[in-house]
């Protein structure tokens, strides 16, 4: 039975967990798919799978659905526009499914399959998404956001008999922020250009001991407070372009289950992915952190439907207690070829990165390699972006 749930969750592919961060205007149908494979050491998979709708006028014109379906997974929402005012939309989301709250355990570029776990879990939310500036061209938005969400945890075939698991229990959580601009839930999006600022506080039903004779521990509450800044470009003549993103947070009363995660090369795995090439996927776990990432895409063929990606990332990283290990500055390197479709519907991305103070068996510096792919199964992509529909890296809906 455990080993048919590890296929399940594997089936899950760590789907992404969507947080509406306003309601997304554009009609959308798309199919995701990112897998990363390290060359050394031992990792938990790390990808992501999921069937990606959005359709405004669901219904009736003032309705927008959003659903994010993984195979044993769902996140939903159904947006009113407009139903507290002109500006002000309001959002009610469901989500929940098998292997969602899985946990891992890194350490010191080591994972632990015995102090890792499986977990389970549901929830429902409620959103305000304001629009203060409906006659610009770059829209800001104020979100306000409340959820539930409830967490079961089981053992999985790895996990050590004697490691005491986190108890089941619920997660109150409010998140708050402004956002100017915003970027699209794609893969490499020609234009796009934002700068917004987070604060999510959590709060837990259940608190206490875990794991090795109580070594961890589940904290009451954690604060999480964050900003980001990202844009995209593409030159109109050589279709070159380049996407800068660069992400900072810290956190009071942060654990396991709250604390920032970096690591992999996984663009679409949530809102924020926090990514450092060549390393495992969610290696490091942080307190607060400086993340700075780069890629830059430039065609090779006259058609220009083949590129070179080239990317990097480096982060400064004050570690989460107890997930210390030497050296504050981490920096991950990669490069692949991009195949994309006359029309942009299909896009395939074969990566290869390297982890430059990544901590292995044999020292410093990690390689891996990775797959990217999107399909847009319905309408050819808008040359104008208005609004994001964001992600989470964390599934607290």
């Amino acid at each position: 039975m455990k080993r048919t749930g590890r296929l399940l969750s594997w089936l899950l592919l760590l789907a992404p967990y969507f947080v509406s961060a306003q309601l997304d205007p554009v009609r959308r149908d798309l199919l995701q798919l990112g897998y990363n494979q390290p060359l050394e050491g031992h990792a938990p998979f790390a990808g992501y799978a999921f069937f990606y709708h959005n359709q405004p006028d669901f219904l009736h014109t003032n309705l927008t659905l959003r659903l994010a379906i993984a195979p044993v997974y769902l996140d939903s929402e159904l947006g009113f526009v407009g139903a507290l005012g002109p500006n002000t939309d309001l959002g009610v989301g469901v989500a929940g499914g098998g292997f969602s709250d899985n946990y891992y355990e890194i350490r010191g570029g080591t994972y632990y399959p015995d102090e890792s776990f499986d977990g389970y879990g549901a929830g429902a939310s409620l959103g305000i998404y304001h629009l203060f500036n409906p006659a610009a061209r770059i829209p800001l938005n104020f979100v306000l956001r409340a959820g539930m969400h409830y967490s079961l945890y089981a053992d999985n075939d790895g996990t050590a008999a004697n490691f005491q698991l986190p108890d089941n229990h619920g997660t109150v959580a409010v998140r708050t922020g402004l956002r100017w601009g915003g970027v699209e839930p794609t893969l490499f999006p020609p234009l796009a250009m934002e700068v917004s600022v987070w604060y999510e506080g959590q709060y837990r039903t259940a608190s206490g001991a875990y794991g090795f004779n109580g070594g961890d521990e589940l904290n009451s509450q954690s604060h999480l407070f964050w900003g980001d800044a990202a844009l995209a470009y593409t030159l109109p003549k050589s279709q070159q372009s380049f996407y800068v993103r660069l992400t900072a947070g810290t956190s009071i009363d942060a654990d396991h289950f709250s604390a920032y995660r970096l690591g992999g090369f996984l663009p679409l795995i949530s809102e924020f992915p926090l990514s450092l090439p060549g390393y495992y996927y969610q290696e490091i776990s942080a307190r607060q952190f400086a993340l700075l990432n780069a890629n830059y895409l430039l065609p090779l063929d006259v058609k220009k439907r083949w590129d070179l990606d080239l990317n990097a990332s480096t982060a400064w990283v004050d570690y989460l207690p107890g997930e210390e290990q030497p050296g504050n500055w981490l920096s991950g390197v990669g490069g692949g070829i991009l195949f994309h479709s006359p029309s942009d519907r299909l896009k395939v991305l074969a990566t290869y990165a390297y982890g430059i103070n990544a901590i292995r068996s044999h020292g410093r510096g990690a390689n891996s390699f990775g797959l990217l792919f999107q399909w847009d199964l319905g309408h050819e992509p808008t040359p104008a972006f208005k609004v994001l529909q964001p992600q989470h890296w964390r599934s607290w809906w």
